[in-house]
């Protein structure tokens, strides 16, 4: 069967990917993109301007059209259908035959018919190519106005200022976001985005937009008055893209929109709508979700799968600029004989609104602006029609008695609740999931998919995977081990609190019995991270694990390798001869390792104190290769001397690895730092990462290459370089403190509760009150550094533990290599046993 999907937008890609779920391999699928690039996440559109690229944002897994069976065609605009010929016409003049078609050709931005609205640095806000224009013309300008106050024109705004425009919004309606927000909720929210620096005109009605005196354009309004600026975006609400269904003869509503039925086919049975191209019950849908739901209708619907779309909640809550809002069904208490209570707080700028039905029993609907922590509690009460409180009003107001405010248990929910309506996951799947093993919010992402989208799910997908780990007799507890009744947090607050500066300290006020290969390597890394005294000395030199015992990485056959630190990857030509020296008097094998350094690998362990004293003497140090700390500092030469640089990337790299060098971590830390948005330090893939820009540095966060890799997540954008170093001390002391044992930074950012808005609370708006300890914790690092090789092979008692045997000076003879390619390389069993081929004996030096 031949499908052709018209439109690879986001809904446009749900719809493959359900089919790919159902395993629908026999289907032979063509996609027609207009765009130059597959789908991207335009719900986070914004954040191209806080410095994600095109590539961040695809919706598109690794090999996803690699299948076979789905074939991409980019750039290739549908100009015409003909139903009776069961044919699609491409703008290239090919033509495609179908079985079956899917309009998912979304909508376009609606532009008012007033002169000058084609002027040039007039904008819509749709596309990664309008945004990138958006760009150029930003570099220009000094104010941009955005003409629309709803959700996406709010959405723009902050793109605006995030430029460092003098932003104006311009609304027709007498108030912002006047479809989910009531009078009172945005009065707040009004006074919450002013005071971020954007100013607001509401009751405007543009005429006319003619040249400018102190901008390049004026705007004209109806009352007489008029605003300059220097770049204008228009967000003025959507219209959907019906074109062709219209001139192929599709049923079109009489406000626009392809006329569809619950299965989401259209008025012809072989051809679909979904998205907001789709107009269901006379309603088109403008939010992603119920896009998404009708992707999987139509899907389901195509594979003979039962399945129906009756609607969708239009519930929504998010960030706008920094402001939460959020609109729960019925805002404006339209519903007959329905009652609403109302909180506002004009200190705080809060405001809450419920509305309840007539009879008081089940929640209609409401509003929350500056304080949206209800949210989940409220919408689950209002989806499933569960009965309110007596007293209903305690929802949303402040608790000044103590006493916890009134709150839906888990338990109440039904299976069928809607927990993600992204990815449609119910209760019912979240339970199912943590009985077949998924008990942490990583693994329920992975196998659910939910919170994955916009993260908006994750405090109750995290209350309902906790409820059902307890029905199932699971313990709800990240004990370290069974020495130690105490999560890696619990251990290392129990550490810094009381002092306790040795593993028997520790044990014998905390812990039972001797202790194991579990909780000995991770309590000398919170003693390491905490008091940062030698490894080595006795009483913590027997609970370090292999590695941290020699202060080198072990080998397959029993040597090591030796990893001398080169910050940022800079070193001197006599530097490199040293170390190649080194090298060849040692017989050394030699590798320049991904983090830009060079690993000398073949050592036998009662050769490294001989070669650390060398290496140490050319100046350098221990390169931490062996430790859970920060590895590396990757970086590129930046604006010392490529001609794209705008950032002293070499330098700033350099300063941040002699900051940090030496941390003890849950994880090994990579960092990146790039001198411009080319990226040659790959800094999105590191654990922290750097890319200057023309106002600062942008700060990149939780990402990782290896078997399991994440891209980083913008933390902050436009910083200076005391602002970096601040931040990252508090992330890194953050992580430090709270991460489970050899929990990288990705995974634990992934089972933040809060996701990336609550790390940013913690490190740039100090919302724990911890900022100036953090910063304390991490100077004291600092400040107490020594170079582990140095303080071995200064202290006699350290140099004893460096040979092989016990009772014997005699070096380990079973310790052979084979010569490949110049090199050394560890001969295999084979080898061994083939006694004519050569064998090259390791040198004592």
């Amino acid at each position: 069967m031949k499908i052709i999907v018209i439109g690879h937008g986001m809904v446009g890609h749900k719809f493959l990917e359900t089919l790919a779920v159902e395993n629908a391999t026999h289907l032979d699928v063509t996609v027609l993109c207009e765009e130059p690039r597959p789908a991207y996440d335009r719900v986070h559109l914004s954040e191209f301007f806080a410095g994600k690229s095109a590539d961040d944002l695809s919706l598109v897994a690794p090999g996803f059209f690699d299948k076979g069976n789905v074939l991409l065609k980019l750039n290739a605009r549908a100009v015409a259908v003909d139903r009776a010929a069961k044919t699609v016409t491409v703008g290239d003049g090919e033509v495609l035959a179908y079985d079956k078609l899917v309009f998912a050709t979304g909508s376009y931005p609606f532009v008012p018919p007033l002169p000058g609205k084609d002027r040039k640095d007039c904008f819509v806000y749709r596309t990664i190519e309008d945004l990138e224009a958006m760009l150029e013309c930003g570099q220009r300008s000094k104010t941009g106005v955005v003409i629309g106050g709803g959700l996406l024109g709010l959405e723009c705004a902050k793109a605006l200022r995030d430029m460092k425009l003098d932003t104006h919004v311009v609304e027709f309606a007498p108030r912002l976001m006047a479809v989910q927000v009531d009078d009172g909720g945005s009065r707040v929210l009004r006074k919450k985005i002013e005071q971020l620096g954007v100013t607001v005109h509401t009751q405007k009605n543009t005429v006319e937009i003619v040249d400018g005196e102190d901008g390049t354009h004026r705007m004209q309004f109806a009352d007489g008055s008029h605003l300059d600026a220097d770049m204008i975006v228009f967000s003025a609400g959507i219209r959907p893209r019906d074109e062709l269904a219209r001139e192929c003869g599709l049923t079109i509503g009489a406000r626009g929109g392809i006329a569809i039925d619950n299965s989401c086919l259209t008025s012809d049975p072989d051809v679909y709508a979904i998205g907001e191209c789709a107009l269901w019950g006379g309603q088109i849908f403008g939010l992603v979700a119920p896009g998404y739901e009708m992707a999987r209708t139509a899907a389901r619907d195509l594979l003979g799968v039962q399945s129906a779309f009756t609607g969708a909640d239009m519930s929504t809550k998010l960030k706008l600029m920094g402001v939460d809002v959020a609109s729960i069904g019925d805002p404006h208490a339209s519903a007959a004989g329905s009652r609403s209570y109302q909180f506002t707080d004009e200190r705080k700028q809060v405001y809450k609104k419920i509305v309840v039905s007539d009879c008081g029993k089940y929640l209609l609907g409401g509003v929350l602006i500056g304080d949206a922590a209800e949210y989940g509690t409220l919408l689950q009460m209002m989806l499933n029609k569960i009965e309110l409180p007596e007293s209903p009003e305690f929802l949303i107001l402040p608790q000044g008695d103590g006493a916890a405010r009134p709150a839906l248990g888990v338990d109440a929910l039904p299976d069928a609740a809607q927990i993600c309506s992204c990815n449609d996951v119910s209760k019912g799947a979240i339970c199912a999931a943590v009985c077949g093993g998924a008990v942490s919010i990583g693994d329920l992402k992975s196998c659910t998919s939910a919170g994955t989208s916009c993260g908006g799910c994750v405090a109750l997908v995290t209350q309902v995977m906790k409820a059902e780990m307890k029905k199932q007799g699971l313990a709800v507890n990240n004990h370290i081990c069974e020495h130690f009744a105490y999560s890696r947090q619990e251990l290392f607050h129990l550490i810094r609190v009381g002092q306790i500066k040795t593993f028997p300290d520790l044990l014998a006020a905390h812990g039972k019995g001797m202790g194991c290969d579990v909780c000995k390597p991770a309590a000398a890394s919170i003693l390491a991270s905490t008091w940062n005294d030698f490894v080595l000395t006795p009483v913590h030199a027997a609970v370090q694990d292999t590695n941290d015992y020699y202060l080198g990485n072990i080998q397959k056959d029993g040597t090591y390798s030796v990893v001398p630190r080169m910050p940022g990857g800079e070193v001197t030509a006599d530097g490199l001869i040293a170390v190649g020296q080194v090298a060849k008097k040692f017989g050394l094998y030699t590798k320049i390792t991904g983090g830009a350094r060079v690993d000398l690998f073949g050592a036998r362990v009662d050769q490294l104190p001989l070669i650390w004293e060398e290496l140490i003497a050319a100046g350098f140090e221990s390169g931490h290769a062996y430790g859970k700390s920060l590895r590396t500092v990757k970086s590129c030469v930046g604006s010392t001397w490529c001609r794209y640089g705008v950032g002293d990337s070499m330098a700033f790299g350099i300063a941040l690895e002699n900051r940090y060098k030496g941390l003890r971590t849950p994880h090994k830390i990579k960092f990146g730092v790039s001198g411009c948005t080319r990226e040659c330090a790959e800094a999105q893939g590191k654990d922290v990462g750097l890319i200057a820009t023309e106002k600062g540095w942008n700060l990149y966060v939780c990402g990782n290459g290896g078997m399991k890799p994440r891209h980083a997540e913008l933390l902050a954008s436009d910083l200076d370089e005391a602002t970096v170093v601040r931040y990252i001390d508090r992330f890194l002391m953050f992580y430090t403190r709270t991460a489970d044992r050899l929990q990288r930074t990705s995974v634990w950012r992934d089972n933040l509760e809060g996701g990336l808005d609550y790390l940013r609370a913690v490190v740039m708006n100090d919302s724990l009150g911890l900022a100036v300890e953090l910063e304390a914790d991490m100077q004291r690092v600092v400040d107490t550094y020594t170079c582990e090789w140095k303080a071995a092979i200064e202290d006699p008692e350290t140099r004893k533990r460096f040979r092989h045997f016990v009772n014997s000076e005699q070096a380990d003879q079973n310790v052979v290599f084979m010569s490949d390619r110049g090199q050394i390389r560890p001969a295999t069993i084979e080898e061994r046993q083939r006694k004519t081929i050569p064998i090259v004996v390791a040198r004592s030096a």
